[in-house]
């Protein structure tokens, strides 16, 4: 079976919070191809994460490559507190003041 990605440009997405679409990846994935169902559309395994249609246009995915050697893709670790998820900073890089805020590069 062929591994493919799924385009994230008309997905939406809950998140807690505001809804900031910069931050969301544009392809998600690898899932795997079921089969062609006409020229132009593909049927999809999904996990059960995901909440759409399984057939879905070719121009919404793109070939699975996997990842480069040596890069590392992982989340950073949750920490609870006060029985609300964080994350833990290791480092602040850079701070800067934009309308009247402070954002932070960690």
């Amino acid at each position: 079976m062929v591994a493919t990605t799924l385009s994230t440009k008309d997905l939406k997405f809950q998140m807690v919070g505001q809804r900031t679409e910069k931050f969301i990846e544009r392809f998600i994935g690898p899932y795997k191809v079921k089969g062609m169902v006409s020229s132009n559309a593909i049927e999809l395994e999904l996990s059960g994460t995901v909440r759409i249609y399984p057939m879905v246009n070719i121009s919404r995915i793109k070939r699975y490559q996997g990842q480069i050697e040596g890069q590392k893709k992982t989340s950073p670790t949750l920490v609870i507190i006060k029985e609300e998820e964080e994350y833990e900073v290791e480092k602040i890089l850079n701070k800067r003041v934009i309308r009247e805020k402070e954002k932070y590069l960690v």
